[in-house]
C-alpha cells in the first residue's frame, strides 16, 4: 500500500499533469481533491497532447482508475466535454471514472457572478470557470452536490431558493438580465441521467481501496501558493490545494498518507493578480515565456515570468511536508548564459527570516539574488540524469540546496520520454 499526495509547489502550472502521467503508471488510482475545470493539466503521448481539467491524466494510463473526490467543484458541461474527448480519442472512461457524490456543482449564476466580479476594480484574476462562487456556495451552506441530482424534488427546491436569492442580486445590484429557474432545472435533470454510472461513495471507495492494499496517488490543482489559507490571498483560489486538503477532498485519514511529492517548474511563473518578487517585465521574461511557451492550458493567458524563488519554494516544502520533487521544464533555462535564483527577501535592507503572510508586505520585498552559469546545450534528448552537463547538474544541486528540496525526478521535455528519474 502506497498513499502519495502530489502537489504543486508554486504558483501553479509546474507540468502536474505530465507528472501524474508518468507517475501513475506505478499507481492503482489517481484522485483529484480539489479544484474545478479553471485548472489544465496537460500530457504529450507521441504527438497527440490531451488537456485535461476535471478527470486526472491517469485516465491515459488504461489500467488506472480515476477518482474525483468531494472536495473538487464539478462544472457538468466540462465534464460531458472531456468525456467526449477522451472516448474520440478510444480511452475509455466507463468502469474507470467515478465521481463523489458530495461533490458540489458548478451552476449557470455562479459563472455569471464570477465574470461579473472579474469585470470590477478588484480583480483577482480568475478563469471566470465559477470556481470561486460555488465554493462561497458550499461554505455558505447553500451548494448544490451530485447527490442532490438523485431527487429531483429537492433539486427542484434548492435550485429555486439559490435563482431567487441570485436573481435579486443581478437585478437589483448588477442590472443584470436574471436567468430562468425551469431551464437550468431541466438542465440538471439531463445531466444527472448524462453522469449516473459515474457517482459512487467515494471515501467509502477509496478506504477499502487502502485496506485492498492499492497504490493510490492523490493529486491537488493550481499550486500552494495559491491555497487560500496558505498562499498570497487574497490573490489565491478558493480550495487548498496543500498537501492539508488532500484528505478534506477524498476522505482519506491523514495517518494514511505515506509520501507528499512536490512539482516545481525550474523557474516561476504565475497568472493573474498577485505579488510575484521574482517576475520579469524585461527581454528575460519575454524569453522564458516564448521558450517554455507560458500560456495557460484553459484560458490561453500568457503567464508572468521570473526565475526560480528558492525561498518561496522553500516555504512550500514546509507547508506540504514535501518528501521530493521533480523538476519540470528545465530543459527551457537552456537558453540562458547566466541564470539567477533568489535565495532570500530583504525589505528596508534587512533580511526577512520568514515567507511574508501578507501581500503588502510580499510587494515591497527585494529579492536576493545569487548567479549561476548556464550550461547553453540542448538537454531535451537527456535521458538520464548522468547525460546531463555538468552545469546543468551544478544547477540542480543548487536548487536542491537552497530550497531545502530533494530532486527526484528531472523533466525536460513535454513527452512521456523526457522524464526521468535521478536514482
Amino acid at each position: 500500500m502506497s498513499i502519495t499526495v502530489l502537489v504543486g509547489s508554486q504558483w501553479g502550472d509546474e507540468g502536474k499533469g505530465k507528472i501524474v502521467d508518468i507517475l501513475s503508471e506505478k499507481f492503482d488510482i489517481v484522485a483529484r481533491y480539489q479544484g474545478g475545470a479553471n485548472a489544465g493539466h496537460t500530457v504529450e503521448i507521441g504527438d497527440k497532447q490531451y488537456i485535461l481539467h476535471l478527470i486526472p491524466s491517469g485516465i491515459l494510463r488504461k489500467d488506472v482508475t480515476c477518482v474525483i473526490g468531494n472536495g473538487v467543484v464539478v462544472d457538468p458541461n466540462a465534464l460531458l466535454t472531456e468525456i467526449k474527448f477522451l472516448e474520440e480519442n478510444n480511452i475509455s472512461v466507463e468502469g474507470r471514472l467515478f465521481i463523489s457524490h458530495n461533490a458540489h456543482l458548478i451552476m449557470p449564476y455562479h459563472k455569471l457572478l464570477d465574470s461579473i466580479g472579474e469585470s470590477g476594480d478588484r480583480k483577482i484574476g480568475t478563469t471566470g470557470r465559477g470556481i470561486g462562487p460555488c465554493y462561497m456556495d458550499k461554505f455558505a451552506r447553500k451548494g448544490i452536490r451530485l447527490v442532490d441530482l438523485l431527487k429531483e424534488d429537492v433539486l427542484r427546491k434548492k435550485i429555486r431558493e439559490n435563482l431567487e436569492e441570485k436573481n435579486a442580486l443581478l437585478k437589483k445590484v448588477y442590472n443584470h438580465d436574471t436567468l430562468d429557474v425551469e431551464e437550468i432545472i431541466n438542465e440538471y435533470i439531463q445531466f444527472d441521467k448524462a453522469i449516473d454510472s459515474y457517482v459512487t461513495d467515494v471515501p467509502s471507495m477509496l478506504n477499502k481501496a487502502i485496506d485492498d492494499g492499492k497504490y493510490i496517488l492523490l493529486e491537488g490543482a493550481q499550486g500552494a501558493l495559491l491555497d487560500v489559507d496558505h498562499g498570497t490571498y487574497p490573490y489565491v483560489t478558493s480550495s487548498s490545494p496543500t498537501s492539508g486538503g488532500a484528505s478534506t477532498g477524498t476522505g482519506i485519514p491523514p495517518n494514511k498518507i505515506t509520501s507528499i511529492f512536490g512539482i516545481v517548474k525550474a523557474y516561476t511563473t504565475r497568472v493573474g493578480q498577485g505579488p510575484f518578487p521574482t517576475e520579469l517585465t524585461d527581454s528575460d521574461g519575454e524569453k522564458l515565456r516564448e521558450v517554455g511557451a507560458e500560456y495557460g492550458a484553459t484560458t490561453g493567458r500568457p503567464r508572468r515570468c521570473g526565475w526560480f524563488d528558492a525561498f518561496l519554494v522553500r516555504y512550500s516544502a514546509m507547508i506540504n511536508g514535501v518528501d521530493s520533487v521533480a523538476i519540470t521544464k528545465l530543459d527551457v533555462l537552456s537558453a540562458f548564459e547566466k541564470i539567477k535564483v533568489c535565495v532570500g527577501y530583504k525589505i528596508e535592507g534587512k533580511e526577512v527570516n520568514t515567507f511574508p503572510s501578507d501581500v503588502d508586505t510580499l510587494s515591497d520585498v527585494t529579492p536576493v539574488y545569487e548567479t549561476v552559469d548556464g550550461w547553453l546545450e540542448d538537454i531535451s534528448e537527456c535521458r538520464s540524469y548522468k547525460n546531463l552537463p555538468e552545469k546543468t547538474k551544478n544547477y540542480l544541486d543548487f536548487m536542491s540546496d537552497k530550497a531545502n528540496i530533494k530532486i527526484d525526478i528531472v523533466s525536460v521535455g513535454p513527452k512521456r520520454d523526457q522524464t526521468f528519474f535521478i536514482n
